[in-house]
């Protein structure tokens, strides 16, 4: 595996849109770029290949509702005019996953990267995404777990009425780069969660880094873990603040 170099920006509080909007510009670039490749190499070019650029956005939301592609509206339990009232957004989007919630207080990571330069296999993205964020929680006393079939990060998972979900994750995928990522509720308003069924999951919670342990947590401190744990499981030199 290359030594591959991922440009890391903290976006701060940012509208859902505007940060889709940079994602889906980041994964056309290097569409173009493979693009740009391919043609070459098609026409027996001597010209140089281009190397596609890897980006990792870290950030958090107004309060939004955002329905994976394979997700069902009945998931969300209001109606339109209640969200306008309480100034919630919504948005029908292209990853996976089902309905979840992004807000203030919770840290949403946005990985770009080009899978061919690390490995093509989504099955182990998403469970290396999910070991990142089992692994930050732990530095805390959270014990993190995996659930077979239901993608995220998890809590007492085995436990009937107390299994709970800390940190929710929906993908795509376009010629092996990635977008979208991992919502991990640090300190997040937890009643939202009550307008909907998150993730399309019956009877089982969502909870905080902050309900966990009875005290608020300091939010940059979190993502200078995120960003030391994904750094060594995926193996990769992280560039940029």
């Amino acid at each position: 595996m290359e030594n591959v170099a991922i440009h890391y920006q903290d976006l701060g509080r940012i509208e859902y849109k505007t940060a889709w909007d940079m994602q889906e510009q980041l994964l056309q670039s290097n569409l173009d770029i493979k693009k740009r490749n391919r043609d070459r190499e098609l026409a027996n070019s001597n010209e140089p290949i281009e190397i596609t650029q890897n980006h990792f956005l870290m950030c958090e939301h107004d309060p939004v509702f955002t329905l994976g592609k394979s997700g069902h509206m009945e998931n969300l339990l209001v109606n339109n005019e209640y969200l306008l009232s309480k100034g919630i957004t919504f948005f029908k989007t292209n990853r996976g996953g089902d309905i979840t919630f992004h807000g203030p207080e919770q840290i949403v990571g946005y990985p770009i990267l080009d899978l061919e330069r690390l490995k093509p296999d989504i099955v182990l993205y998403m469970r290396n995404l999910e070991e990142v964020i089992i692994r930050t929680i732990a530095e805390y006393g959270i014990v993190g777990e995996r659930t077979q079939g239901e993608t995220g990060v998890w809590i007492d998972k085995d436990i009937p009425h107390k299994a709970r979900k800390i940190c929710a994750m929906g993908v795509r995928t376009s010629r092996w780069i990635t977008m979208h990522g991992f919502a991990l509720n640090v300190n997040t308003d937890l009643s939202y969660f009550e307008l909907i069924i998150p993730c399309g999951i019956q009877n089982k919670q969502v909870t905080s880094m902050e309900r966990e342990l009875g005290h608020t947590i300091d939010l940059h401190e979190v993502k200078q873990k995120i960003k030391h744990h994904f750094k060594d499981v995926f193996g990769v030199v992280i560039e940029g603040e």
